[in-house]
This record gives C-alpha cells, structure tokens and sequence, in this order.
C-alpha cells in the first residue's frame, strides 16, 4: 500500500492521488522495464568500482553563505574553508548584494529569453563594455558559463581547414569544446615548449590557435605564456588562454596570466568566468577582437540557444570588476596570504605543487589517504576537500588549498598547525 495525498477542490472534490517521493518510487520499481532495470545494474556497478577504489565523492552540504568561514550540515561551530574559488572573498560582500539586491528590483528574477530575441538589457551590455575595459580588449560577450564559453568557440571559429594546438592538462571544458568543431587536433605534453614547437612546424593549416589555461587549477602551475608567444610568432598561430583561476587576483592588478608576465594585451582570445574571483554567481565570458566577437553572436550555439544571465548576476560582477579598477588591494592580500600559507607548509615539510599561486596543493599521492586526512581536516574545523583520479591522474592524489584574500593571518596560521597535527598524525611528515 503505497502513501499518497488528494488533492481537496475548493468545491470539496477530489482530484487525482499524488505520490510521495518514497511511495512514487517504490510503485516505480514494480512496473519497471527490462532495460530500466539494466541500466540501474550497469551504473550501480560503476558506482560500486568507484566507491571500491577509495574515489567517491561526497558533497558536503553547506547551510551558510560562501565565505571563509560557513557552516556546515553535521558540524557543529563554524568551520574555515580553504577550498573555495572565492579569490577575492567577495561571494558575500555586502556591496556585490547590495548591488545584485537592487538589480534584482529594478530588472526582475530573469529575462526568460536567450539575447538576440529579448534577452539583452542594458546591465549585459554594461558589464561587457566593463570587462573589456578591464582586459584592454575590443569586445566582450557574455555566457552562461565559462564552461558554455569554451563550449562555443571553437566550432564557431575554426574549420577542417584549421589546427589546435592544446596542452594536455587543460580543462574539461576546452577538451569538450575542441572536440566539437572539425579543425585539426593536436595535444601537445604538458607546458613542454619542443613538443609544441614540434606539433606546430608539422601541421599546415589556415589557422592555427595554441590553446591553454592560464593557471593549471589541479597543480597551480602556470603557462609558459612567453614561451608560447613567441611560438606563436614564429609560427604564425594564434593563443587563446582560459584565464578562469586568475582574473581578478593573479598579476599586480588582478588582470590574469599574461598581467603576471608583465605582458598584457598580448593574448589574441581571453575566455573567463565571473563565477570564481568575480563575484562568485554565475558566467563566463570571451574578450577579444570586435570581429570575432560578432561572429560569436550570430553563431556560437551555447549563446544562441541559452538563457541571458540573470540580472543580479550581471550587476554583481559588474561591481566587482569596478571594485578592481578603483583599487588593487584585495589582489594584494591574496597574494600575501599565498606566500604565508606555502612557506609554512613548506618548512613544516609537505610538497606544495605548483607556483606563487592561491591555487596551493598539498601532494598526496594515495587517494584513500587524501580523503581521509581531509575528514580529519573537517574534524579540526578545517574544510579542505581531497582530490584523486579521474580528477587528477592516478597516484597523484592531493588536497587543493585555496587561498582567499579574506583569510586572516591568524585563519592561515590556524590551518597550517591543523595540516601539521593531522600529517603526523598519518605519517605524511615527522
């Protein structure tokens, strides 16, 4: 006998039963079909596999805003969040609300609509000529994400008489968006500049873009972007970097990877995110030569056929960016925390990966132990999350610190003593 609930009329009819979730389920599995039931058999397998090899992955439920220090479902107490892409700290900044509250008022919930029908209000076209300001660019166009950015460039662009060029490391996203256009594909080994030299003068094509993040979010390793542009010179090709873990924060103001390089305006295609450093919502979005990105508005498929951003995501990261062109004090503070965060670890004699970056991973190598020393982290009121393949590469499991401009030189300090008791602890260090 299965619960339910009728629906009373105001006239005191009933109308059809309404199953509970449990009940809707149970009567579910009695009528379900063969393959119905396969699947569940094949997926439950895979599940299985994952769980047996020590990578599931548990979210955490958090029931505070975003900030360094939340809440979290089943801890009691607030806990410090070393794991966040909240660069800046500005995901709860009263101003970045304030300012998302008021638009959110004055231009409603939504636009129900993709751009080019009725989708494009004056704050998209403001936050577009902001961003391109403040990367020194013709143009900019707005996505949902920078996951749907990279999504709709490549095929828009890039024909079979083309060639990319992509670092193997380089993010899901640009992965899936290469493989969606018809251009000529090459993968060259990790910032390894004589495997792309060598990829480069072996390939003709019209054009020819290398491709690559900024800054590796896994390893917060950085591009060799120098390297590259000269390359790219050399060879006639185009660079396009995926700057998502340093707008905002990396480079004296903020202004990303090629910024860090003392080499700004030197990248041909930025894409990037306004869900990270920027505010923390929502978005993405790509910047570069007026041309191009009118071609992406009549023909990339990821702005063609989705939703414009909502308005009070809009008017968020449009304040943050004008926050970051008044003063470059919040980029400082990330990167003064950096710096005290890896030279403790580092004398406490953990591996740190990567470069002067937030993006701070502490090496691992086990994912069982990964996971559990991030569990005896949480226990110490420390949230850090461990990482293991097919997030990273097998036997290169880590936890992925992430420093924020609104950590406290006490908060660092803090963690850093947690990272030491719960490395002796599991004999990660003596």
């Amino acid at each position: 006998m299965y619960l339910s609930k009728q629906l009373i009329c105001r006239n005191g009819s009933t109308k059809a039963k309404l199953w509970t979730p449990v009940a809707y389920f149970a009567k579910t599995l009695s009528t379900e079909r063969g393959a119905q039931k396969s699947l569940r058999s094949v997926l439950q397998s895979q599940l299985d596999e994952i769980r047996n090899a020590g990578t599931y992955k548990k979210e955490r439920i958090i029931v505070s805003p975003q900030a360094t220090s939340i809440s979290v479902e089943g801890s009691s107490g607030k806990i410090l969040n070393f794991c966040a892409n909240n660069y800046l700290g500005l995901a709860s900044n009263q101003e970045v609300i304030n300012a998302g509250k008021k638009a959110l008022d004055e231009y409603g919930a939504g636009l129900s609509s993709v751009r080019f029908i009725c989708g494009t209000q004056d704050i998209h076209k403001q936050l577009e000529k902001k961003l391109s300001e403040f990367h020194q660019r013709e143009d900019t166009i707005l996505y949902a994400s920078c996951f749907d950015a990279n999504a709709g460039i490549f095929e828009a662009v890039l024909t079979p008489e083309d060639a990319i060029f992509s670092d193997e490391l380089n993010h899901a996203s640009i992965i899936d968006g290469i493989r969606l256009c018809k251009a000529k594909k090459a993968r060259y080994l990790h910032r390894d500049m004589k495997d792309l030299e060598e990829k480069l003068k072996s390939t003709d094509a019209r054009i020819k873009m290398i491709v690559t993040d900024g800054v590796f979010s896994m390893d917060g390793n950085v591009a060799p972007l120098p390297e590259i542009f000269d390359l790219a010179d050399k060879y006639d090709a185009l660079t396009f970097v995926d700057d998502c873990h340093a707008t905002g924060f990396f480079g004296p103001t903020g202004r990303g990877t090629e910024e860090f390089y003392k080499m700004l305006g030197r990248c041909d295609i930025i894409n990037s995110t306004l869900g990270k450093a920027l505010g923390g919502a929502a978005g993405g979005y790509t910047t570069g030569p007026q041309e191009l990105i009118d071609l992406l508005r009549q023909k990339s498929r990821p702005y063609l056929f989705s939703n414009s951003l909502p308005p009070p995501v809009v008017a968020s990261a449009k304040r943050v960016i004008e926050m970051l062109m008044e003063s470059n004090s919040l980029t400082a503070r990330v990167q003064s925390n950096t710096r005290r965060f890896r030279e403790a670890m580092t004398k406490a004699g953990f591996t740190i990966s990567g470069m002067d970056h937030p993006i701070s991973p502490v090496m691992l190598g086990d994912a069982r132990l990964a996971s559990e020393f991030a569990d005896e982290m949480l226990k110490r009121g420390i949230y850090v999350i461990g990482f293991s393949y097919p997030v990273v590469p097998k036997g290169k499991a880590r936890i992925r610190v992430q420093l924020s401009a609104a950590h406290t030189d006490e908060e660092i300090d803090r963690a850093v003593a947690a990272f030491v008791e719960v490395g002796k602890q599991l004999k990660v260090i003596s």
